[in-house]
């Protein structure tokens, strides 16, 4: 009978998450791009313009917002930039999920808290912590995996280009042929290059663009490489194929730094979480003798002095072993 009161703070809260949910949706922004996808297929198979009206349907349907999306987009600030880190994970993420998961994350921490008694300005920056801190902790750490295979591949996608060049294909059509024969991150960005273009941006435009939303050095390189070489002439296939390899060597020296650093961010991540882990344990073992850290003023000051050493101490930690190649 204990877990009563939690399951029904959990269920209430899951029902009324699916409500909001159902009533800021709207209609499904993907069934209706495909409809329109399918009717396109069958009216233009065999046209010459069929690919093209295909990726500008495809991107008008991605450009769509839903309701929740315009809702969610009314509460977080700079709904724009969110809307951008959520496409550089590479998932069917929305503004409005976001803004849903994270209101649902805020809400059940703080309602399990104040049962359990604990003070309300607590239970609301715990509650503010896990609701904005982990869903943006989650899409940096996809963000950061995808750049990372992207920048993995990225050296083989060039040499893919290299070889289409010196075989005599111009760089647009090689563009496709690496959007068809890679998977992944590299494969799903030459391929809304390839798009753009089918559509009428010209190859400037679709580099820079994607190199805005990637916002890696490795692909700025390459940007820039084509640039020049447009504008001052020269060996295209050769210096790509040099810089592929400035991108592999640059790549092995992050890993060697990488190695070399590992034993010091170890040391730094176990000094850092040794308190906090020795707290909750004896929050749980005795949690009426660390209640005193909320109620006795001595007590909160002398935690919140400790925060803050311990916040310093972590970002020269985190300086140290932080190098830029």
């Amino acid at each position: 009978m204990d877990f009563l009161p939690y399951v029904l703070i959990g269920g209430g809260a899951f029902m009324v998450l699916a409500m909001m949910v159902f009533a800021f949706s709207g209609p499904s922004a993907e069934r209706a791009g495909a409809r329109r996808l399918t009717a396109v297929r069958g009216r233009h198979s065999g046209s010459p313009i069929a690919s093209a009206m295909e990726a500008q349907l495809r991107r008008i349907s991605t450009n769509r917002t839903t309701k929740m999306d315009t809702f969610a987009g009314r509460f977080i600030p700079n709904p724009a930039l969110l809307k951008k880190r959520l496409h550089m994970t590479g998932k069917n993420w929305s503004v409005g999920k976001y803004g849903m998961v994270s209101l649902g994350l805020f809400v059940i921490p703080v309602a399990l808290l104040l049962l359990r008694g604990a003070p309300i300005w607590l239970s609301l920056a715990i509650g503010i912590f896990v609701g904005v801190g982990l869903p943006h902790k989650v899409v940096g750490f996809f963000i950061k995996k995808r750049v990372l295979t992207f920048t993995a591949r990225f050296p083989d996608a060039i040499e893919l280009l290299v070889r289409g060049l010196r075989s005599g294909l111009p760089i647009t059509e090689t563009i496709a042929v690496v959007a068809q024969e890679l998977d992944g991150p590299v494969g799903e960005e030459f391929r809304a290059i390839s798009d753009k273009m089918k559509i009428g941006r010209t190859l400037d435009v679709a580099l820079q663009e994607t190199a805005d939303r990637l916002g890696t050095p490795e692909f700025q390189f390459f940007v820039i490489t084509i640039a020049i070489q447009r504008e001052t002439g020269g060996n295209l296939a050769e210096t790509l194929g040099n810089l592929a390899d400035v991108l592999r060597k640059r790549s092995q020296m992050k890993l060697k730094i990488k190695a070399m650093s590992s034993e010091s961010k170890a040391s730094a991540l176990i000094v850092g979480a040794l308190p906090f882990i020795v707290f909750t344990m004896i929050w749980f073992i005795n949690n009426a003798y660390m209640f005193h850290f909320f109620t006795d003023e001595r007590l909160m000051v002398a935690g919140g002095g400790g925060l803050v050493w311990m916040a310093i101490g972590a970002f020269i930690m985190a300086k140290m072993v932080d190098f830029e190649i």
